[in-house]
């Protein structure tokens, strides 16, 4: 999963900042890396491309509804501390858009905490470039092969999936996420999921309402499938 925007975090290597705008070239699942890393999950090649599938789908509706977004929303604050819409979605594309050098330097700059510099990079992007530049990335790369490391394309979707929400909840637009693609993000979620996002669970059983998914043991928490999704990324919800 991610980069999910969390400032704080130790340094990370030459190597991880790479991955974060190098796409793989054998469409390989990388190897754990890191408090992100997804459960490790034995995935067949139709598999991965069947959560592919779902990362171009899930870019082709998130694309469609920021289309109709107005200037407004555009502007308007998201479940991502300190980030608008338009923060979100210039992180969101980052890697379509970034050289590796850019990534690396910033990174170096940010004594090696990527989510600093990605922060940084988000709020100048999002100031520098217009609204259509930022929905034409995003509709140029539906099918981009991007992942962050360790992720695979399951990170991916988590990726794009989480920040979908950051905006949708945000701006109170009734957008369900497909649950096909909402289970593959909360099959990945482990306790360093968790402790990454500083999420308070302990003591709470997590059980969605819309679908058969639990997690953790404890008090029931029972709510649908992407609110749970967001309480485990840290997000406050009303």
């Amino acid at each position: 999963m991610w980069p999910i925007t969390k400032i704080a975090g130790p340094p990370v290597s030459t190597d991880t900042v790479l991955a974060m705008v190098k796409p793989p070239q054998d469409g390989s699942i990388s190897p754990p890396a890191g408090p992100m890393s997804f459960r490790r999950l034995i995935r067949t090649p139709a598999m991965t491309e069947e959560i592919r599938a779902a990362v171009a789908a899930e870019r082709r509706d998130q694309a469609e509804l920021l289309a109709g977004l107005t200037e407004e929303q555009w502007h308007a604050p998201s479940l991502c501390e300190g980030w608008r819409v338009k923060e979100v979605v210039a992180h969101t594309t980052l890697p379509f858009r970034s050289s590796v050098g850019r990534v690396l330097l910033e990174t170096l700059k940010s004594a090696g905490r990527f989510n600093h510099a990605s922060d940084r990079m988000a709020r100048k992007d999002a100031a520098a470039l217009s609204i259509d530049d930022l929905l034409g990335t995003l509709k140029a790369n539906i099918g981009h092969p991007w992942t962050p490391p360790g992720g695979g394309p399951a990170g991916a979707l988590s990726h794009d999936i989480i920040h979908g929400l950051d905006i949708t909840v945000a701006l109170g637009l009734d957008r369900q996420v497909p649950h096909d693609r909402l289970k593959i993000v909360l099959d990945g979620m482990n306790p360093r999921s968790v402790k990454y996002f500083g999420a308070d669970l302990d003591g709470k059983r997590l059980e969605a309402t819309d679908m058969d998914w639990t997690f953790g043991e404890g008090e029931p928490i029972r709510r649908p499938a992407q609110e749970l999704l967001l309480l485990v990324c840290g997000r406050s919800l009303a």
